[in-house]
């Protein structure tokens, strides 16, 4: 009874391992831009992902051929393309299966990674603590309007026409006052000295 039981537990697990293990097919085709179609994807990396992650390497003409069974997952990934997955049709009628695989180009943003100048955080601290900070617009407009500023540009800048024009109408006025003043004798030092002359010569005259 014992051999029995046993020799029906064996078929039974006989049984159960062909019902697991799947028929052997060869899986052939050649990798190819999904963008285009007459460019092909080399060395792209293939991955059993049914039995144990078995894996391949496309040749440089995105060509590749080995064996798998019916109804495994096949994994294509190469950098700069998006995975693919490709599951093995079951029933073959000739054990073998022939396939293009396209791949769709994928552009991958990697996060932005800022340089500084410190090494460590006491660096930074000791020039932040010591920089130099520039001017704002306020304090540059006071720097531009100081008295040190306006006689620096008096003496370097060269006179603008209004500023020319000023000056001339300024000299001609002057110039038109003088010639039509009267000028007062008894201001005029030569003037005493030839009246007190005249004075003086009369009393001799007298004499």
């Amino acid at each position: 009874m014992k051999k029995l039981i046993g020799i029906l537990f064996l078929l039974v697990s006989l049984s159960a391992f062909a019902q697991k293990e799947k028929p052997l097919v060869q899986f052939t085709g050649v990798i190819y831009n999904a963008d285009s179609a007459n460019v092909v994807v080399p060395y792209v990396s293939i991955s059993n992902k049914s039995y144990h992650n078995a894996a391949v390497i496309a040749s440089y003409n995105g060509y590749f051929s080995f064996v798998v069974h019916e109804q495994d997952t096949i994994s294509f990934t190469a950098v700069g393309y998006a995975p693919l997955t490709v599951v093995i049709p079951a029933n073959l009628p000739n054990k073998s299966y022939t396939t293009q695989i396209k791949i769709k180009p994928q552009i991958i943003n990697l996060p932005v990674f800022r340089v500084f100048p410190w090494a460590t955080t006491d660096e930074f601290k000791r020039d932040f603590v010591t920089a130099k900070l520039a001017d704002d617009d306020l304090e540059i407009a006071r720097k531009n309007i100081s008295r040190a500023s306006l006689a620096a540009l008096t003496t370097s800048l060269p006179r603008d026409g209004q500023e020319i024009q000023s000056a001339n109408a300024s000299q001609m006025h002057t110039n038109l006052v003088n010639s039509h003043s009267i000028t007062n004798p008894l201001l005029n030092p030569l003037a005493w000295g030839s009246l007190i002359k005249s004075i003086t010569d009369g009393d001799k005259k007298g004499n």
